[in-house]
């Protein structure tokens, strides 16, 4: 799975074509995320949302890190700063819970 495929996914989700469910925050700002069915590992850090660190599809295929930095991009660097906005808004209590974090470090 490429990480153009994977964007669309975080693009839907920022043009509200489908819902972003949060299912599970992970200590080190990392938080699961749910998407028509995809589940995704998302990364925060002190600006926001960072990466994406892995992705399974409905159909359970899998992919991440590895996979989308052989081809150059993770699925967040194909982001509009609109989108990425979007994104940030919905995850907000993760944002802000790393951006806190991060400001006692």
């Amino acid at each position: 799975m490429n990480s153009r495929v994977v964007y669309q996914r975080l693009r839907d989700a920022a043009l509200g074509v489908h819902t972003l469910s949060i299912a599970q925050r992970h200590d080190h700002a990392l938080v699961d995320v749910i998407v028509d069915g995809w589940q995704l590992t998302l990364a925060l850090d002190s600006e926001g949302l960072a990466q994406c660190i892995h992705c399974t599809a409905p159909c359970g295929a899998q992919a991440g890190l590895d996979a989308w930095q052989r081809y150059g991009s993770n699925p967040c660097d194909l982001l509009s700063q609109w989108e990425r906005t979007q994104l940030e808004r919905l995850l907000a209590p993760c944002c802000s819970a790393a951006s806190t974090k991060s400001r006692r470090s």
